[in-house]
């Protein structure tokens, strides 16, 4: 497959730290970055890539075809918008918008343009992640009655992953909410991923419990499928990092899968399946030295390349995801805030 060139709009941790390395290692290249910083650009620069401060001109460089999309959540639909109207493919970072009425906005203008259009839940390439969905698929667990996700970190105000910015993940503006924002997209989209079905009833409680900021620092989170699956995600920004905080289950009439460590943006982690009739339980071999970063970067070019390949991305999906999301944080009554 022709290398596919690559553009990023907002250079910051996540995108230079695993996206660009992923773009790399995939045998792609990055031809450019956005960033209004000026240590931001320095970094890609040194990395050979061409630096811009404006939208605009990475819009209009007509040697990019995809764009990642790594600005704070509540630019994703400025930039999605305009990259849509140019026709160049578009990878957007979870949540699709810091809000449902701009994520409703994005796949419309998506739509309109016929322009290309993922959302980058990298957690769908993790290969620990395929052998779940694999051994689901073969029947090993049965009958799929639960999904069980527990991911959580530690967010403390002043956290800051570059030199001189600041901690977007904590402003309401920015962000459009907390740990529940930021993190349950990922357990929300991977019921879809792992079933093939998703969410259609939800509700969640918050917490603001151990962080002195606006939004929330952790939340539960309880749905179900059309056909009957229960799933529960515990998300949090106040579990200290040398906790056990990254576990994915998923409970059948004849055993359990259990992954442990897969979600984040490394490699690695183990899975595990346990019998239901003995009780016998057994590792799960994957690919554990494969970055889902690189993964998902080779995926989105293959499907970028080879069209028939695009019925694994649905902007009207990660829409769904969004309202979701909505829903979670409107079941709270008026009266109630971050603090339930």
């Amino acid at each position: 497959m022709d290398a596919v060139r690559w553009g990023i709009v907002g250079y910051g941790w996540v995108a230079r730290d695993y996206m660009a390395p992923g773009i790399r290692a995939a045998g792609h290249r990055l031809v450019a970055v956005c960033d209004p910083g000026a240590a931001s650009r320095a970094a890609a620069e040194a990395e050979g890539a061409r630096a811009y401060d404006s939208l605009d001109r990475l819009v209009d460089d007509p040697e990019i075809e995809a764009v990642y999309v790594a600005t704070p959540n509540h630019l994703h639909r400025q930039a999605v918008e305009a990259l849509a109207a140019s026709g160049k493919a578009i990878l957007c970072e979870k949540p699709m918008a810091a809000s449902l009425g701009d994520a409703e906005a994005m796949a419309a203008a998506v739509a309109r343009s016929g322009a290309f259009y993922g959302t980058a839940f990298d957690q769908r390439h993790h290969p620990g992640h395929r052998a779940l969905r694999d051994r689901i698929a073969e029947g090993r667990l049965g009958t799929v009655t639960a999904i069980r996700i527990v991911y959580a970190c530690w967010l403390g105000r002043d956290w800051a992953a570059c030199p001189g910015q600041d901690n977007w993940r904590i402003d309401p503006a920015q962000a459009g909410g907390g740990a529940l924002m930021d993190l349950a997209p990922h357990g929300l989209d991977l019921v879809d991923y792992l079933l093939g079905e998703s969410l259609m009833d939800i509700a969640a409680l918050t917490q603001a419990r151990a962080q002195d900021y606006a939004v929330d620092d952790g939340a539960l989170l309880i749905g179900r499928t059309e056909s009957g699956v229960l799933a529960s995600l515990n998300v949090a920004y106040n579990c200290p990092d040398a906790l056990p905080r990254r576990r994915l289950e998923i409970v059948g009439t004849k055993g359990l899968l259990t992954a442990i460590d897969t979600m984040g943006q490394t490699a690695g982690g183990t899975v595990t399946f346990t019998d239901g009739a003995t009780g016998a339980s057994e590792p799960v071999a994957f690919d554990a030295e494969a970055s889902p970063f690189t993964e998902q970067v080779r995926a989105f070019g293959s499907a970028l390349r080879r069209p028939a390949e695009r019925e694994a991305y649905s902007a009207a999906r990660d829409l769904h995801t969004m309202r979701l999301i909505a829903r979670a944080y409107g079941a709270l009554a008026p009266a109630d805030g971050p603090n339930t």
